[in-house]
């Protein structure tokens, strides 16, 4: 798969976020963390990832194009943040009152779970899957764990245990 080329000024731009949240913070915590490493190497849906042994965070380059300002906004201080969580706080769920407490207090960002963007150009083979009140789609990996009998997804809504929808061809 080719790499996306970012443009520069966007990659300065989420530099500078990054840079500005972890002063931000040192300065709060009366710390110095160090600059984590930043890639742009995430795929999938999801907008970015904080590695925490590395000491990294990474971000979905597609995403990153197609949402600018919300990236620079939210996502790099959202990965920023589960990496100070980690380094203060030690091992603590991932978005629990921690990183709430550093997201909103320390950062001064909203703490929101996760992002609202549109991921059509991000998204592989989906499966679809229905519970009572809504059409679900299962990643391919997902959709393999459910068919292995690894597991069951509910539905964050109704509770419902999602069963796989029949296709037409069936």
């Amino acid at each position: 798969m080719k790499p996306i080329r970012l443009p520069v000024a966007l990659q300065q731009a989420v530099m500078q976020s990054l840079r500005t949240h972890l002063q931000q913070a040192n300065q709060a915590l009366k710390t110095h963390y160090p600059e984590p490493a930043l890639n742009y190497q995430q795929r999938g849906t999801a907008a970015g990832t904080a590695w925490l042994e590395s000491w990294e965070i990474r971000l979905n380059p597609v995403l990153l194009l197609e949402n600018q300002n919300a990236f620079i906004d939210e996502v790099v201080p959202h990965e920023l943040a589960h990496l100070l969580v980690w380094k203060h706080f030690g091992r603590v769920p991932p978005h629990g009152k921690e990183w709430r407490w550093m997201m909103e207090t320390v950062l001064g960002v909203p703490a929101r779970r996760t992002h609202q963007f549109a991921v059509a150009s991000v998204r592989r083979n989906t499966f679809p899957y229905r519970c009572r009140c809504q059409q679900h789609q299962l990643t391919v990996r997902r959709h393999n764990r459910v068919q292995r009998g690894e597991t069951q997804y509910r539905c964050v809504h109704c509770g419902d245990v999602l069963q796989a929808e029949l296709s037409a061809s069936s």
